[in-house]
């Protein structure tokens, strides 16, 4: 069972970039790892999910702006957003899931503000 946390988020303007990363306190290499986000008012949803091997998946609203990636030796998943907008705006949530077991970080809060 790893714990996992999460860093890097802040407020940025519209456009701007973040990365996040999340550091597990084991080894990941046989979680499926993703990002999730959760807006006011809104259900936690999909950001992105990436393999061990790295197959990487990612909601259409997010296409071609993150990028999601892995360092299986650091045990460590990254989050790369770029061009945000303000609709970005959201409590980012790492997730290592194995079959049923899945397991969460407490969230990053990223805010897109000018």
């Amino acid at each position: 069972q790893v714990q996992l946390v999460e860093s890097g988020g802040g407020l940025v303007q519209p456009g701007g970039s973040l990365r996040l990363s999340c550091a597990a306190s084991g080894s990941i290499l046989v979680y499926v790892m993703g990002w999730y986000r959760q807006a006011p008012g809104k259900q936690r949803e999909l950001v992105a999910t990436i393999t061990t091997p790295g197959r990487a998946n990612y909601a259409d609203f997010v296409k071609g702006r993150f990028t999601i990636s892995r360092d299986n030796a650091k045990n460590t998943v990254y989050l790369q957003m770029n061009s945000l907008k303000p609709e970005d705006t959201a409590v980012y949530y790492c997730n290592a899931a194995l079959g049923r077991y899945v397991t969460w970080g407490q969230g990053t809060q990223v805010t897109v503000s000018s």
